[in-house]
């Protein structure tokens, strides 16, 4: 982060704070190698007086004919707020697509977009059974069309009978249409065996936004201290992004490669712990399965966690869209809601948000954004208050909401759509297992090269030896090493991956993230392509 650019984050508070600039670890994995800032109680700042603070700011007025809004007056936070997976590396991506259409030679034919979850653009077949349902609530007119299987029309019709007008261009209500809030209940209580109430789930725009509506209650201080959230490293950078976004303190806990990336107690305790001095820590943010990591948490991981967060009165935030995508045999997904209401009293009376999403599992439905959230024993005050700030955004998208029906109301044993549906679901979840292997199996194989076993989600997040020489070369472009390494790969290979520091990662470790969607034979291709620059970047560094 520019020198001038930390500033205006140090001089947002009206009181002395510390600081720590962090390194590769925490940098937001941009081909400038910036540092982001985080709050620790290690490095004193000297606190600026207002008069300085005016001036760092920039003024707001200026005359006639200049710019109203410029990078000096825009919302601080908005400058702040990094998102990797959309960053610099693939706009340069976009770039060399156009280079390439324009005929421009290169040492590749095409770019592989290995840095964003997106199923579909990979070659991922849709649903049938989900594309159905959603042509017949689009085109009602095709309700009478034989072709189509009467499972679909029925569902179809459940949905339009409660849009208004009987149209999906209508306004749902704000919290989602009702018929699909309580099958999306009766999905969580088949899944759990435990009773879930429609008014406590809420549909969203996938999981993102729900997730940011629900961290926006946070924003508060407490006894003058920002609230702060507790995210795992390497975390997802919807949550670095989100808590810059809204001013909140970020408390990063590492996961431990060295045991799967598991989440450790201890990790946990010294997190808090070193957090308490400047913000008041008030969430728990899980993400299992875990993404970039691809772990499994087990169920006594679970249980101890939980006891965490009680002991700590810690809201818990369980971001459970990678739920379906559990590709080890010695694995299983626990529900956070599940595990916590078994352990009985006084963990079931826990706060907890929990989220789902049509984006990924066997759906990969990205574009068409369709989530939930369930919020479990949260003050009903709270949760009006939660409602009324989302009525200011009317309503989710209603086709979202159609795919969303699909995915918690799939068709019945004994409907005519059953057994394509399950056969589309089975071969989509295991030609994932099966290409996450490959990945996993063909990285450990490259010299430099340590990966985790992909567990579940869609990615893989290897660890990777760089040459002092190529850390050298890094530094002297002003780039950190992993983005330095990513950047070479995209301008060789056309594969475009994400730097572990966009993510975070523990000082002196280098990783990216790719996903494990393309195509099992564009996925060798890929795989090898990457293998050979990797032999070439080790001897030209070496």
């Amino acid at each position: 982060m520019p020198q001038a650019r930390w500033w205006n984050a140090v001089i947002a508070s009206s009181r002395p704070r510390t600081w720590e600039q962090l390194t590769a670890s925490g940098g937001s994995g941009t081909s400038r190698g910036r540092t982001s800032a985080r709050l620790t109680a290690t490095e004193s700042v000297v606190h600026r007086p207002a008069s300085d603070r005016i001036h760092c700011r920039g003024m707001a007025s200026g005359p006639p004919g200049s710019k109203v809004l410029t990078e000096d007056n825009v919302f601080t936070n908005l400058r702040k707020m990094e998102y990797a997976v959309r960053g610099p590396l693939l706009l340069r991506a976009l770039e060399i697509e156009k280079e390439l259409q324009k005929g421009a030679k290169k040492p590749f034919k095409e770019v592989i977009k290995a840095n964003v979850g997106d199923a579909h653009a990979m070659g991922q077949q849709p649903i049938t059974f989900l594309r159905q349902v959603l042509t017949l609530t689009v085109s009602p007119n095709l309700l009478n069309d034989p072709s189509y299987p009467e499972d679909a029309k029925e569902r179809a019709r459940t949905i339009l009978c409660q849009c208004k007008g009987g149209s999906v261009g209508s306004y749902s209500e704000s919290a989602g249409i009702e018929v699909i809030r309580k099958h999306a209940a009766q999905y969580i209580q088949d899944r759990d065996g435990i009773p879930s109430d429609y008014h406590n789930i809420i549909l969203s725009n996938g999981a993102s936004d729900g997730i940011k509506s629900f961290l926006k209650l946070f924003n508060e201080k407490v006894d003058g201290k920002p609230s702060g959230v507790m995210i795992p490293i390497p975390q997802y950078p919807l949550y670095s992004a989100t808590l810059a976004e809204f001013g909140l303190a970020q408390i990063g806990y590492y996961l431990n490669e060295e045991n799967k990336w598991a989440l450790d107690i201890s990790e946990l305790d010294r997190a808090l712990s070193e957090s308490r001095r400047i913000c008041n820590p008030r969430v728990l943010v899980v993400i299992n399965p875990g993404n970039p990591t691809g772990q499994v948490l087990t169920r006594t991981n679970i249980e101890d966690i939980i006891r965490f967060a009680y002991k700590n009165h810690l809201f818990l935030l369980a971001d459970e869209v990678y739920q379906d995508n559990v590709y080890d045999k010695d694995s299983a997904f626990h529900s956070f809601k599940k595990v916590m209401t078994e352990m009985g009293e006084p963990y079931c009376k826990m706060e907890l948000a929990s989220f789902m999403s049509v984006s990924k599992g066997y759906m990969g439905e990205c574009g068409i954004r369709g989530g939930y959230g369930e919020f479990v024993n949260m003050d009903p005050k709270v949760m009006a208050i939660l409602l009324k700030s989302i009525s200011a955004m009317l309503c989710p998208t209603v086709l979202g909401q159609v795919v969303m029906d699909v995915v918690v109301n799939p068709p019945k044993p004994n409907e005519p759509s059953y057994q394509l549906f399950e056969k589309e679901k089975q071969h989509t979840l295991c030609s994932l297992a099966e290409r996450s292997q490959l990945v996993v199996d063909t990285l450990n194989s490259i010299p430099g090269f340590k990966v985790n076993p992909a567990m579940g989600a869609m990615y893989v997040f290897p660890r990777i030896e760089l040459p002092k020489k190529a850390i050298a070369a890094a530094e002297k472009e002003g780039q950190q090493p992993d983005v330095f390494y990513a950047f070479k790969l995209l301008e060789s290979t056309g594969i475009c991956v994400i730097p572990g520091s966009g993510f975070g990662q523990r000082p002196g470790t280098y990783h990216f993230r790719t996903t494990i969607l393309p195509q099992k034979e564009k996925m060798k291709m890929m795989l090898e392509s990457l293998k050979q620059f990797h032999i070439r970047f080790l001897e030209e560094y070496k």
